[in-house]
């Protein structure tokens, strides 16, 4: 079956999206340029504008793109992980969260974690993207803390966690981040779950 080129068209999009959704998690949104994301997704530059009117555009999708991909990993590892180790939700969520494998995951990790402070500087179409991510993920701690989706402590968890989780990617000392991680931890589980 012949591929028409408005399919052709969407693929090539989507692999630009995903290749901007790795660059901004590694590199930042300063540090992600046209010309990187376009050589990344193994394109030329000058076909850039054919799918985006401006960087900001694609910048808004890919930060969409990386953080539902966020959201679909961490639900699925927590699902698997409380069924197969019959734990609470909330706890294999944390587990997840805060796991070797998630801190050295910058690319295809939490968004929040790796983009969190430099959103703020960022236009209001790409902020506007992070509040609606940041309302999904904080749901989703909600329902692994017995469904209080919308609750103060669902905030207070995920930005517990992500906290957490950006300082032990800043130091420099593994025993530091293994210590960060596990306060959060403790803090989020022993007041949530027990």
């Amino acid at each position: 079956m012949a591929r028409t080129a408005g399919t052709k068209k969407a693929d090539t999009h989507e692999r630009i999206v995903r290749a901007a959704a790795k660059v901004i998690r590694r590199d930042g949104y300063a540090g992600t340029s046209v010309a990187d994301v376009m050589q990344d997704a193994g394109l030329t530059h000058g076909g850039f504008y054919a799918h985006f009117a401006s960087r900001e555009d694609m910048l808004a999708e890919a930060l969409d793109l990386a953080a539902s991909e966020s959201v679909e990993s961490l639900i699925g590892s927590t699902v698997v992980r409380a069924a197969k180790e019959h734990i609470h939700p909330l706890e294999a969520l944390v587990d997840s969260y805060l796991s070797d494998r998630h801190l050295h995951a910058t690319e295809t990790g939490c968004t929040l974690a790796a983009l969190g402070s430099e959103t703020r500087r960022q236009p209001a179409k790409i902020r506007k993207v992070a509040a609606t991510r940041i309302k999904e993920l904080a749901a989703l701690v909600g329902q692994q803390s017995a469904g209080r989706a919308h609750a103060p402590e669902a905030l207070a968890t995920l930005s517990t966690l992500v906290g957490a989780l950006l300082i032990a990617r800043i130091v420099d000392d593994p025993e530091l981040a293994r210590e960060v991680r596990d306060s959060a931890a403790r803090l989020v589980l022993g007041t949530t779950t027990r």
